[in-house]
Formats: structure tokens, C-alpha cells, sequence
């Protein structure tokens, strides 16, 4: 956790030192995207909370999320691509949250 609000005071510092010379950082937080790390993850959580492997994505992966399902790779390569195109310029010290309503609750 700690190195997750490093990386964004370091966002902060370069989008406020880099401003002079037209550099902009920003930091894209993503919940859980279907990786095949993440796919990965669902067997060693079922073995952890006793749990069938089909219930482990709703029940634990994404319990915190309000829209249960896992983000794709194509929906945050998209985000990306904005950012570094020209409709991202305006994004600069501030983290862009791709998180399907998890920190709303």
C-alpha cells in the first residue's frame, strides 16, 4: 500500500515540476483486469476460503466492486492510449481510477 501512494506523490511531483516544460504524469489505477495473473489468483483464493473456484471471482476478486466483473486488458490499453494522445493533455498530478465502483462505496 505504501508504494501505491508513493507512486502517486511521485505523479504529483512531476506533473508540478514538469509543467514548465510541457510533461505531464499521471498515474491509471486499476481494480482487478482479467491478466493471466489474476486468472491465476482464483484457484490459490478458492483453496483459501474453502471456496469452488466458480463462486471465488464474485464472492472474493470482486466483492468490493459494485459492477462485478474483472476489467479487460483492451479497456485499459484504451485509457492509456487516450492519455498519451491529444485528448489526454489535460490530465496531469492526478490518478485516473478505473475501479467499477470500488472506492464509491
Amino acid at each position: 500500500m505504501a508504494a501505491k501512494h508513493g507512486v502517486l506523490g511521485l505523479v504529483k511531483v512531476l506533473a508540478l515540476e514538469g509543467a514548465e516544460r510541457g510533461i505531464t504524469a499521471t498515474a491509471v489505477c486499476p481494480a482487478f483486469v482479467r491478466t493471466p495473473l489474476v486468472e491465476a489468483q482464483i484457484a490459490a483464493q478458492a483453496e483459501a476460503h474453502g471456496l469452488p473456484e466458480e463462486r471465488v471471482l464474485e464472492e472474493v476478486i470482486l466483492a468490493p466492486h459494485a459492477v462485478k466483473r474483472l476489467i479487460e486488458p483492451t479497456e485499459l490499453a484504451s485509457v492509456v492510449a487516450m492519455l498519451l494522445g491529444p485528448d489526454g493533455r489535460s490530465f496531469s498530478g492526478a490518478p485516473v481510477t478505473m475501479d467499477l465502483g470500488w472506492t464509491a462505496r
